[in-house]
Order: structure tokens, then sequence, then C-alpha cells
């Protein structure tokens, strides 16, 4: 087993230096997941912030907290304090808020001095009053908020970075963006190496949140196969990481984003194969690692696989076979026909020719 993993972990479709791990919208798990329309329910004590903000941690974070002009990357969902309606999920959206505290919507005030006091991970519920949210008029468009409506946020900082002055995305350059999400890559990679896997898929998300949908709709060229030099590890880092948590889904989600840009990439397919044979999708799973296989004759991970599912095609027909016997025991033997004897037929003419003669005397003497 241990050298099975040794070959594994050499091979050129395993995790490199370049491609960890990553995570592109989820770091709680359990109980606490963002797919949920209800408000958590926090037993932490209540930090006052603000007279009209105050803050219960959910899950603690690590590192300093961002200052001001510091560029934040984080998800939300929002509902209305008095009828607890939903109005806002980032989260189910996937798609990280920016803010660059200090030049916020004047909407999100309470939820920026929020902001200001988490640290990175950190998740937190946000009681923010209306003066300090959508305020007296409140919202009639989108976001749908009554006026004078207290707010309640349940916020995650991904991550933060310092820049003098305040600078969002769309201020920046093309190299800059690329260079500033591969920066969090390879930091992501350093964290992973100190097995600080949670602050990696961090980090990763924060790099993805940089080449979002939007940026690369625009680029050509040397510039998008850059960018894509930054994106597409971070996908295919977040499907390594997914198998490792048994999330096969989401996995092969991930497998799948890089695989609309480039149908080809090894990796891809044979991570994607791998998550369906641990769902039980052989044929699917098959499908795939035969068509990494073709790319790379001679990778070892992808062979033993391969035959993984071979093997798991094998056991399944034992067992069937096996469940067959028990239910209705061995299957019958076909009855052969027997053979009629020779002598039986002629003592049986013989008997009918005698009877056929006497019928015909008696019938004289009559």
């Amino acid at each position: 087993m241990e050298k099975d993993q040794e070959q594994e972990n050499q091979s050129s479709v395993q995790d490199d230096d370049n491609e960890i791990i990553a995570e592109a919208s989820s770091v709680v798990h359990g109980e606490l997941s963002q797919d949920g329309n209800e408000i958590p329910k926090v037993d932490s004590a209540v930090e006052v912030l603000h007279e009209k903000v105050t803050k219960q941690i959910i899950k603690e974070g690590h590192g300093d907290k961002p200052t001001k002009y510091s560029t934040c990357f984080f998800h939300y969902k929002a509902w209305t304090e008095s009828t607890q309606h939903k109005f806002e999920d980032t989260w189910q959206e996937q798609r990280p808020i920016e803010m660059v505290l200090g030049k916020e919507k004047e909407v999100m005030t309470g939820l920026a001095i929020g902001v200001t006091s988490m640290k990175a991970g950190e998740r937190a519920l946000l009681h923010v009053g209306w003066e300090f949210a959508y305020g007296k008029e409140g919202s009639f468009s989108f976001p749908n908020v009554p006026p004078m409506a207290d707010v309640i946020y349940d916020v995650q900082l991904i991550g933060f970075d310092e820049v003098k002055e305040g600078k969002a995305r769309s201020d920046m350059t093309v190299e800059e963006r690329i260079g500033a999400a591969d920066r969090r890559r390879m930091d992501g990679n350093a964290l992973f190496k100190e097995d600080k896997l949670e602050e990696a898929m961090l980090q990763y998300e924060m790099a993805i949140a940089y080449m979002g949908d939007d940026f690369m709709f625009q680029l050509f060229g040397k510039y998008r196969d850059m960018a894509l030099a930054v994106k597409n590890p971070c996908h295919l880092n977040t499907a390594a990481c997914l198998i490792k948590l048994k999330r096969y889904e989401e996995a092969i989600a991930q497998c799948s984003i890089v695989l609309v840009e480039d149908e080809n990439n090894t990796k891809a397919l044979f991570r994607r194969g791998k998550a369906k044979a641990e769902l039980g999708q052989t044929d699917a799973a098959r499908q795939d690692l035969l068509k990494a296989r073709k790319f790379a004759p001679e990778d070892k991970a992808i062979t033993r696989e391969l035959r993984l599912l071979d093997e798991h095609d094998k056991a399944v027909y034992r067992k069937q076979k096996e469940l067959y016997k028990g239910l209705f025991g061995p299957r019958p033997e076909p009855k052969q026909p027997q053979k009629t004897s020779w002598i039986i037929l002629i003592w049986q003419w013989l008997i009918s020719l005698f009877y056929r003669l006497f019928r015909r005397e008696h019938h004289k003497s009559d």
C-alpha cells in the first residue's frame, strides 16, 4: 500500500510544487455549511464593535487583521433581522466579494466594520443596525431590503492584500492581477508544505478571485495563456484537495472547469477519472483514464487506477455470483433427453401387429 502511494506521489499527474490544493468556495465543513438558508446558531460571546454593530465568532481565523485601504475578499449571506428573509448569498453564486476598506459603499459600512475586526479565514455573525446598512429608505431593486431594516450577516474573510491607498482589481493592470494571483498561489504552496491546509486553501481561493470570469473574458493571446497558467493549477489543486477530503462530486466539477479550456489536460482527466471511480461511476471513470493514458502512456498512476478499476469490476462480478447462489441455490443442470431402446420399439410393434391380426380373425368368425 505504501509502495503504491509512493509511486503515485512520484507520478507526473500527482501534486507538484505548482499544484497542491485549492478550494474555490468552501472552508467550513459540517453543520455550518454555506449552502443553508437559515441563520447559524452561535454560542460564542457577543463582541461590540460599534453601537450599531456586534459580532459573534463562528470559526477562528489566523494572522493579522486588515487595515484601512486593504483589499479584502470575503463571502457572505445576508438576512433582514425582523423577518429573517435571506436576500443575498455570494457562496451560492460562487463569487467572492471584493472590498477596499475605507472606500466601501455606504450600504456596506457596518459590513466593513465587521470585516476590519476579522482575521483571514475567520467566519462570524454580524448584527448591523439599519443606519449602517440599507438605511431609512431600504432598497427596492436588487437586493430587496425593506426600509429601516436591521441586517444579519454571516461572513467569512478569505484574505486581504495590503495595498497603499487601496487598489481594487478593476484598477490593476493585467500584469498586476496575474502577478497578485500567482503570489497567492505560491503562498498557498508554502502553507501546504507546512501542513496548514485551510490557510493554503484560502490563498488559492484568493488567487482564483483575481482570475474571475469577467477578467478572463477580456484576455487574448499571451496574456490569456499567462492567466490560465495560474488559474488552471488552482482548479486542479482544488480537485486534488477535494479527492483527499472525499468530496468527489466537487472534485469532478473543478476538473471539468479546466477541461473546458484544455480538453486534453492529463491531470484534469486523471483526477476526474479517479473521483468518478470513487463514486462508482466505473464506465465514465475508465473513459477519462483511458484518454489520460493516451497522452501519458508511461504514467504509473494512471495505469494503477485502471488496474484498480479492473479489480473492482472482478470483485463486483464475484459478489453478484455469490449473491445469486445464496438466493436461488445452485443452477439446475438441464435434463438430458432419454434414449428409447430399439428392443422396446420392436416389442411394441409386434404387440400392435398381433392385436390387429386377432381383431381380423375374430371379425371373420362373426
